[in-house]
């Protein structure tokens, strides 16, 4: 895990954030870790693999349809030639 340092935090974010903290029953730098956790990784979020599989059920894929599509190619890449 990594260390943070904010510097120059006025007296009055600093007092919300501890009343914040306070009402959510942790330490004021638990309550920054949560709100930073927020910021960045909102739970809204679009989650890609879920949008697709939406996409695939409001266009009702057959079984074939959707095998298609999960299907793999297991064969072997073939390495790329340079030589002209």
């Amino acid at each position: 895990m990594k260390n943070v340092t904010i510097r120059n935090l006025s007296d009055e974010v600093h007092r919300a954030i501890r009343q914040r903290a306070a009402a959510h029953g942790r330490s004021t730098e638990a309550e920054i870790r949560a709100i930073l956790t927020e910021a960045v990784q909102p739970a809204e979020r679009i989650k890609l693999g879920s949008m697709l599989a939406d996409i695939g059920r409001d266009i009702e894929l057959t079984d074939e349809e959707h095998a298609a599509l999960t299907a793999r190619d297991r064969s072997p890449a073939e390495p790329l030639e340079f030589d002209q």
